[in-house]
């Protein structure tokens, strides 16, 4: 199998497989059906940085942020 095959294989597997819903969602016609991926993407966003401003903050009460080695 030469290499132009393994790249071709790999387009057809992302075009006709995984990426295929995708597709889908963006000729379907409804805003929000189409970025619904995006708003679940920014909730997940939201969630890590409330998680980490969270645990930022117990460090600094604790006085153990940016301890001198």
């Amino acid at each position: 199998m030469t290499a132009l095959n393994i790249f071709h294989a790999i387009d057809d597997l992302f075009t006709n497989g995984i990426l295929l819903p995708f597709k889908a969602l963006r000729f379907s016609g409804n805003w929000w059906l189409s970025n619904a991926i995006n708003f679940g993407f920014v909730i997940v966003l939201l969630v890590y940085l409330g998680y980490w401003m969270k645990e930022s903050k117990k460090f600094k009460d604790e006085g153990t942020e940016d301890l001198p080695k």
